[in-house]
């Protein structure tokens, strides 16, 4: 880095960089234009710390990249919007090698592709610790937002997307071993089913989380500002060969990475129960009078999420 420069370095990123058809101005300016057409724009933000949040020797830059997208764009669908745009904020350290800064920009680039989001601008600054923040933005097609506050008694918990995969690629990874491929690349590059979040508000969702802090502590979220009591059911996960070898090898409880494992950015959400769900949506609980988040009816003594300050 400290022999290209930053300018250098934004100069070779942006040349990589296309653009989607909701980026009316892209980088260049001061800032760039990406077009609402809704007239309202859902805004997040995400931040990976290095030795926190990513480790260069578990993946590669690119792997990274999509991480940091997926991130922020699951955000998004979680809001039954759509992605349009992703900013990123680089801040590193001078000895960093160039390439993989730009490496970090294909992953980034690649993952908005798959939803036809561009990265549009960002920053560069240097740091003793490399940092990656993105805001992604979003359009909601006119639907109305699907938030955590409308659970209902009655209603029906369901989840699109895998679960546990990516926290039982981090066991493996923290572990020193590089198998089941399955479970580490799950861990390196999340497979996010998108277009279900603006799936489930066409189809009425009552609320919508993206689950990426572990399925019973995002759920706390949704039950406290409902002021409902969700129950998650058990059987209604499949555990796959390779995590339950993986389970058994290294003595955990395949479940623990289930229920209190995050970063495969599924999507949980609460529907009427007259709604037919369709085959990417499937039925894990129920959300009934009370507080809190109970597993087949009763307490859950086990790890329930991610919290970083404890």
């Amino acid at each position: 880095m400290a022999g290209i420069g930053e300018f250098g370095l934004i100069g070779r990123v942006t040349a990589r960089l296309s653009m989607g058809p909701t980026t009316v101005l892209g980088p260049g300016d001061d800032a760039a234009v990406v077009a609402a057409p809704d007239g309202r724009v859902v805004a997040c933000t995400d931040v990976l710390v290095e030795g926190r949040h990513f480790r260069r020797d578990w993946g590669s830059a690119r792997d990274v990249g999509h991480r940091a997208a997926a991130a922020n764009l699951a955000d998004v669908a979680a809001m039954g919007a759509v992605p349009t745009a992703l900013l990123v904020a680089l801040c590193m350290p001078a000895d960093l090698e160039a390439s993989w800064a730009e490496d970090l920009a294909d992953g980034l680039a690649a993952e908005a592709a798959t939803v036809g989001a561009s990265v549009v601008g960002g920053d560069m600054s240097s740091s003793p610790t490399l940092t990656i923040a993105v805001t992604a933005l979003g359009d909601l097609g006119g639907r109305a937002p699907v938030v955590r506050s409308g659970a209902r008694p009655g209603d029906v918990l369901a989840l699109a997307g895998r679960i546990g995969y990516a926290a039982a690629g981090l066991t493996v990874l923290s572990r020193g071993f590089r198998t089941p491929r399955l479970l580490v690349e799950a861990y390196r590059r999340p497979n996010v089913p998108y277009p279900a979040g603006p799936q489930a508000a066409q189809l009425g969702a009552t609320s919508m989380i993206d689950v990426s802090d572990g399925l019973l502590a995002d759920l706390g979220h949704v039950a406290r500002a409902s002021g409902v009591a969700i129950d998650v059911r058990r059987d209604a996960f499949e555990v796959p060969r390779q995590m339950a070898d993986a389970a058994q090898a290294l003595g955990v409880d395949a479940y623990t990475w289930i229920l209190a494992g995050g970063e495969d950015h599924a999507l949980a959400a609460t529907f009427p129960p007259t709604v037919a769900l369709p085959p990417q949506w499937r039925r894990i609980g129920t959300v009934t009078d009370g507080v809190g988040v109970t597993v087949d009816g009763g307490a859950y003594d086990g790890p329930r999420g991610w919290d970083h300050f404890r």
